[in-house]
């Protein structure tokens, strides 16, 4: 099996060295760069399977960098920020990661955010809650759905709005497969962290608040209600 190709943007060179060591010991493949602009350049040529961005790097900060990476790609992205009520975490969520983590990090706690961002984004054999025994529908005998306007196929991993294709990341998608399997449900935020995230334990749920701004934004502002002091559902 290939290794993991990590592409690991960091100004300060303590926490670059040691990271990138702890990483190749779990048997990550680590490109490790100090300023954003070199970070965008490895991108390009190396096309790593995921990013970790500092959000505070020199020659382009790891927010716009996010930016033009989710320009033209999907690859999962994880900020690192050095505080956990930074507006640059929200800031980085906005422009396209998939996940934070807060400095200073335990290595084996960013290892399992790794693989689990990883397993999130090798989601070909996914099935949301609700989903029978391998068919890729919600139960009901159906993959391709419809709400409105809006038509999932969860078989074939594609959305349609009024006919024409959406372009969700794989954490959207995930976010949205959730949904489709139980229109109407409220789903809490801690459900869809533990479901989408792969979260075994808390997390923040900002995460999740985000994520499900930028899913409005694709699939229609009123299609997803936000159920105050519970959490979500899917208007069918």
């Amino acid at each position: 099996m290939p290794e993991t190709h990590v592409l690991f943007v960091e100004d300060d060179d303590v926490i670059r060295e040691a990271t990138q060591l702890a990483l190749e010991r779990d048997g990550f493949c680590v490109t490790a760069v100090a300023d954003g602009l070199t970070g965008l350049e490895r991108f390009r040529a190396d096309r790593p399977d995921i990013a970790l961005l500092d959000v505070m790097v020199p020659g382009l900060d790891g927010v716009s960098l996010c930016r033009r990476i989710r320009d033209g790609s999907t690859v999962p992205v994880i900020m690192l920020s050095a505080r956990a009520d930074s507006i640059d975490v929200v800031l980085g969520l906005e422009a396209g990661a998939d996940d934070y983590v807060t400095k200073p990090f335990d290595g084996a706690v960013l290892v399992a955010r790794i693989r689990a961002v990883l397993r999130r984004f090798g989601h070909a054999g996914y099935r949301p809650n609700g989903a029978n025994d391998g068919s890729g529908d919600d139960g009901s005998g159906e993959s391709e759905l419809r709400f409105g306007d809006l038509e999932v196929d969860r078989e074939g991993m594609e959305v349609r709005k009024d006919g024409e294709p959406v372009a969700l990341t794989p954490t959207e998608m995930r976010l949205l497969l959730e949904f489709s399997a139980a229109p109407g449900t409220v789903l809490s935020r801690d459900r869809l962290l533990e479901r989408v995230w792969d979260y075994g334990w808390g997390g923040d749920t900002r995460v999740v608040d985000v994520h499900v701004q930028r899913l409005r934004a694709k699939v229609g502002q009123d299609r997803i209600e936000t159920v105050r002091g519970f959490g979500y559902k899917l208007k069918g």
